[in-house]
């Protein structure tokens, strides 16, 4: 594995992998936002399909299901933020190890501006309860800060969560600090590649004799190089986790997931993608279904999902849940 620069220096994280043979237990939400000027068409499909999954291939309980979506008749399943945020400390209450637990989104995601400085980009990701509107300002979305403090930190060493989100912004949603790239190694802040950038413009000026212009750049880069390693130390040390937590993500931070139409059904591109390649081959690395998935969508769509993870991790290790 590609150790990243920023993170050498660091303890490595006491973290357990999951044999994925406790519990098993399911949030599924899909919202289409009816009547709204934003309606989508494909999340409840993607609900559906993504309980048919995991129900024939891995073995989940109707019975430990939670299932949110926007035509529901019984409010308390109704994918509201209040309804989300509960059905999230559902999920992870009294989680042991071995535990396997399964989250999924699809419907609108969007990005605020980060207030913690915790996000290379400045941007915290978030997902848009039905109701979001109802709130003041942005505060009805829900934040990726938010997800990973309910989600991620209460999980117990040995404990896995399966997160798969369906929606745009969507590469960092749960704020996880390890992302892979389809090379299998681990991806670089942009604060790093940017201050190498800088670096090679310093030389530039320097040879061509510019030497206030080559000092200036090396300052630059020198803080853009601390700013990320800063970060990158943040988010290790409280958005990481002992437990096993993996993302699959349906684009990358800056990218929009598709809504799409495939074999006559409205559906997610990013669910589409991930339930066909697991159907096809359960026997996958977490790179080679990285790959699989890419390959699907690059068939028709420009997004590029991402695979991120609570700690360090194998991606040669077969995939299981």
């Amino acid at each position: 594995m590609h150790v990243n620069p920023q993170m050498q220096g660091l303890p490595p994280p006491n973290f357990q992998l999951s044999n994925c043979q406790g519990r098993k237990r399911a949030l599924l939400i899909g919202i289409n936002y009816f009547g709204s000027r934003n309606e989508l068409r494909g999340c409840i499909n993607d609900v559906h399909n993504v309980k048919n999954f995991l129900m024939t291939l891995y073995n989940f309980r109707e019975e430990d299901m939670v299932i949110l979506t926007d035509d529901q008749k019984d409010p308390r399943f109704i994918p509201t933020r209040q309804n989300m945020i509960s059905g999230m400390h559902w999920l992870v209450a009294n989680a042991q190890p071995n535990d396997s637990f399964f989250f999924h989104y699809s419907g609108h995601g969007g990005s605020v501006r980060d207030v913690d400085g915790d996000e290379d980009d400045g941007q915290d990701e978030t997902v848009f309860p039905v109701d979001h509107d109802r709130y003041p300002g942005e505060t009805g979305q829900i934040v990726d800060d938010e997800m990973n403090a309910i989600m991620v930190r209460p999980l117990p060493r040995g404990c896995r969560l399966t997160a798969i989100f369906d929606s745009c912004h969507s590469g960092t949603a749960l704020d996880l600090p390890y992302v892979y790239s389809t090379q299998g190694v681990l991806k670089e802040p942009s604060a790093l590649k940017d201050a190498g950038s800088g670096l090679l413009q310093a030389g530039m000026a320097y040879a061509s004799g510019n030497l206030g212009g080559a000092l200036s750049t090396l300052m630059g880069s020198g803080n853009r190089l601390l700013k990320g390693n800063s970060q990158a130390r943040q988010a290790q040390q409280f958005k990481g986790s002992e437990a096993d937590v993996i993302m699959f993500s349906g684009c990358k931070d800056d990218q929009t997931s598709a809504d799409a139409v495939i074999a006559a059904q409205a559906t997610g591109a990013m669910s589409y993608a991930f339930t066909t390649a697991l159907r096809a081959n359960r026997n996958q690395s977490y790179l080679q279904l990285l790959n699989s998935v890419r390959d699907i969508l690059r068939q028709r769509y420009s997004q590029r999902p991402q695979l991120s993870a609570s700690h360090p991790i194998d991606t040669n290790l077969l995939f299981i849940m």
